[in-house]
């Protein structure tokens, strides 16, 4: 499964990433954003991925401007 990392500026495209990369990225850091390009669904499948191999994970969506559009996923993976 690839998920879409957070767009670093506005205009900017948002770069993927699988979810075997995503496990490695672990051992140094627990805290992650995704684009709000990735559907729901996605976000769900991805925790229940890491929940099943163990970790502790949480999400929420994280508003940056006034519009409804204006979100990105912040997500706290745990082991």
């Amino acid at each position: 499964m690839k998920l879409k990392l957070a767009r670093t500026t506005l205009k900017a495209k948002p770069k993927t990433i699988e979810l075997s990369k995503l496990e490695e990225d672990l051992a140094q850091r627990s805290i992650f954003y995704f684009d709000k390009d990735n559907s729901h669904k996605e976000m769900i499948e991805m925790m229940e991925y890491f929940e099943e191999k163990g970790y502790s994970v949480y999400m929420r969506e994280v508003k940056y401007g006034m519009d409804d559009n204006e979100y990105i996923y912040e997500v706290h993976i745990i082991a």
